[in-house]
């Protein structure tokens, strides 16, 4: 059997599993991720240094494989017979090579299909300002920004640009003009590809990971100047996404910075995937959108004010995350156990249980 034949084999498994990740490495047999639950692939043999070898190169471009020669890791893209794509990061790990793949389906869900409220999809009906998905790796920030972008595709006439690293979900114009570019086979790096929109005629930008301050700096300039953008971020809050902005400036700068993130922010939706009684996984959400209070707080450096305003602000539609982990035990979707695990204020969601 070819190396490829064998790889595809496996992502055929997670595919049919309904999976969401694949992980390989020598001397392990493949384990796949169901449910949010890890799988050992045990009828598999462990995989060998040959095997291993093989999927490289199967899976990496030369580009790719100069990365992660000189940075012992690289990400990559990998398409699936057309059906689905893999993004990929490889890795050394006690000087052998490890591979987590994470499934991307072609098929963009909608909101509703993803379990999230309507309200969400009033940021994709904004002319401008700066949208952001927060939350831990693997719980679906990429995934609900697709939807967005896709929501506004089929009703917008818009030019979208996304530059990611790597193109993870494949878009397909409908109303509007989507550009799609890579970092490192497209363009250089995210700043470079940011400054160059300023040039496109963009509309709407969706930058897949702000990564460094002149990103962030860039991405919020664009917003403040009549784009819409959209980005991700690995934080837990909303108040903490804002205070990881400012803080990634140098003190002289965070003023400025925090002056302008006041004006141009549209909101921050933090998610979590938490296992379903019934099986998969449901998302609990958190929800600012900025109004003046939020845009005082931010500007006065009263960031910690935030959780409060969104708790009490559940009538301009905002939404608590310990609320939203409460209506999921009140509906019978998700254990009091989970709900108390996935918390950030587990003594304020026990007064609300």
């Amino acid at each position: 059997m070819s190396y490829k034949q064998e790889l595809q084999d496996l992502m055929e498994t997670v595919v049919k599993e309904d999976g969401s990740d694949l992980h390989l490495a020598e001397g392990r047999s493949p384990v796949i991720r169901v449910g949010g639950t890890l799988i050992s692939l045990l009828k598999q043999p462990a995989l060998t240094k040959e095997n291993m070898h093989g999927i490289v190169e199967e899976v990496l471009t030369t580009e790719a494989k100069s990365v992660f020669l000189k940075n012992k890791e690289a990400d990559f893209a990998y398409d699936f017979k057309g059906q689905a794509r893999f993004r990929g990061n490889i890795f050394i790990q006690q000087g052998r090579m490890g591979i987590a793949l994470r499934l991307i389906p072609n098929k963009i869900r909608t909101l509703q299909e993803l379990n999230l409220p309507p309200i969400i999809g009033t940021f994709a009906q904004r002319q401008q300002g700066f949208f952001l998905i927060v939350g831990p790796t693997g719980h679906g920030k990429s995934t609900t920004m697709a939807a967005l972008i896709e929501m506004i595709n089929n009703e917008r006439t818009e030019h979208i640009i996304t530059i990611e690293d790597p193109i993870e979900y494949v878009f397909k114009p409908n109303k509007s003009v989507i550009d799609q570019r890579e970092v490192r086979i497209d363009t250089p790096d995210f700043y470079t590809a940011l400054r160059g929109v300023f040039r496109q005629d963009v509309d709407v930008l969706m930058v897949g990971e702000m990564r460094e301050p002149e990103t962030i700096s860039v991405a919020v300039t664009a917003a403040e100047t009549g784009h819409l953008v959209f980005s991700t971020l690995h934080t837990n809050t909303a108040a903490n996404t804002v205070e990881r902005i400012i803080d990634s400036f140098p003190g002289n700068q965070q003023d400025q910075i925090r002056i302008q993130l006041a004006g141009s922010l549209a909101g921050i939706l933090s998610q979590r995937l938490i296992p379903r009684i019934s099986g998969g996984l449901i998302p609990a959400y958190e929800l600012l959108i900025n109004n003046s209070a939020v845009t005082n707080l931010i500007r006065e450096n009263r960031v910690y004010e935030i959780n409060t305003v969104i708790e009490t602000s559940s009538e301009l539609g905002m939404i608590d995350l310990n609320r939203s982990l409460v209506e999921l035990v009140e509906k019978g979707e998700i254990t009091v156990e989970n709900a108390h695990l996935y918390s950030t204020n587990p003594k304020q969601l026990e007064k609300l249980l």
